[in-house]
């Protein structure tokens, strides 16, 4: 529907590279273009698009609840704009890297949207277990954590997921491996023959698996999935290291404890997380992993920036 100056309301369903596919809110797609260098949009962001031909211009991009990124000292990576949570799939084989899905519940806290941890293949034994045992010290901090088996995924699995992604914007992240396109699949039936068709139209094929993608779960639009492409690395560049201590569940709670109000938790006198390290049977402790991570994390965001 358009207003009086001839702009349209619409949202961000695929973005490749600067070309985009709006969705108005009767369902047509329209490949749109920037206006300018300035109105870049990503997957999520509701806008004001402007038809021209066949094709559309984006005039205008509404003020996002939250955008989902991540940085590293080159360049910043939008994955997806006004989600209500973050799925984050790891898989109990190949061994997920903790160091990983500790940055991407990190960039979660610093946008306040809801991260859920899925862990796949719990047809494999031995490796579930010991992958769920690894996901404990997560439960402990308030964490959703979701047991999968998508290669073996039945209508229990199913509706199970439903539940936890209805009436609400879900991007699904996760390395290479992990089962996300099995998990895409499993909810929206036919969902890459979907990708295909947008890339065609946008006639960039090639770029079919490195583009984000939102899917409608249910016919109503009320459920929405945004596939995004794997990644190996995820940089934190965009986080002060002051904040990172109050983006990680166990460590918040004691902060403002120390001894000194400045303190960087590494090396302190009085410091009340390194005390929370030490005594592992105190309550909020901190696992000394995750603190390995906090450390290594600390460290790189410290760095002076290598132009």
């Amino acid at each position: 529907m358009a207003d009086r100056a001839g702009l349209s309301a619409g949202v961000v369903v695929a973005s490749f590279g600067r070309h985009c596919v709006v969705e108005t809110p009767d369902g047509e797609r329209r490949i749109c273009h920037p206006r300018g260098k300035k109105t870049q949009a990503v997957v999520g962001d509701r806008v004001q698009w402007q038809q021209s031909h066949d094709e559309g211009t984006i005039e205008k991009v509404e003020q996002r609840r939250n955008l989902f990124y991540r940085q590293d000292e080159i360049r910043t990576k939008s994955f997806a704009a006004n989600l209500d949570q973050v799925l984050i799939l790891i898989a109990a084989e190949p061994e997920f890297s903790e160091h990983q899905l500790a940055r991407a519940l990190i960039a979660a806290e610093a946008e306040r949207i809801t991260p859920i941890i899925a862990l796949n293949k719990s047809d494999l034994v031995e490796p579930f277990e010991r992958a769920w045992g690894r996901l404990l010290p997560y439960q402990q901090m308030g964490y959703g954590v979701l047991p999968l088996s998508l290669r073996l995924s039945g209508e229990v699995d199913r509706r199970h997921l439903l539940g936890q992604l209805e009436g609400k914007t879900t991007l699904v992240l996760g390395p290479s491996g992990a089962g996300k396109s099995t998990l895409i699949n499993l909810l929206v039936p036919g969902a890459l023959a979907q990708t295909g068709e947008i890339s065609r139209a946008l006639n960039s094929g090639k770029h079919t698996t490195t583009s984000t993608t939102w899917y409608w779960v249910d016919a109503q639009r009320t459920t929405a999935l945004i596939d995004s492409p794997g990644f190996q690395e995820f940089g934190l560049h965009h986080i002060e290291p002051a904040q990172l201590a109050g983006l990680m569940r166990d460590l918040r709670p004691h902060l403002g404890q120390c001894r000194f109000y400045n303190c960087t938790h590494r090396h302190e006198p009085g410091c009340a997380v390194l005390a929370a390290v030490a005594h592992a049977d105190a309550p909020h402790p901190i696992t000394a992993n995750r603190y390995r991570i906090y450390g290594d994390l600390y460290e790189e965001l410290s760095q002076p920036p290598r132009y």
